[in-house]
């Protein structure tokens, strides 16, 4: 059996979609979109609160020391 396109009957020699796979695929176009597109503004809002939320932050309560700390020598 050989790997790729090149045994499946639904795509040509130069592995475009034959007719049969188009007429496969056509009943689940619309919906993908929609599922994909909520996915993808799901993905954004998550990202553009997370954003938002640290941008808030002050960083006041991080406790920065004047002198850096010296290693302990042996």
């Amino acid at each position: 059996m050989a790997s790729g396109f090149g045994s499946s009957s639904y795509y040509d020699r130069r592995f475009r979609q034959s007719p049969a796979l188009i007429r496969a695929r056509r009943p689940y176009l619309f919906k993908n979109a929609v599922v994909g597109s909520a996915v993808a503004a799901f993905a954004i809002g998550v990202y553009a609160y997370t954003i938002s939320v640290v941008g808030q932050d002050e960083f006041d309560d991080v406790k920065v020391p004047n002198v850096p700390s010296q290693p302990a020598k042996k």
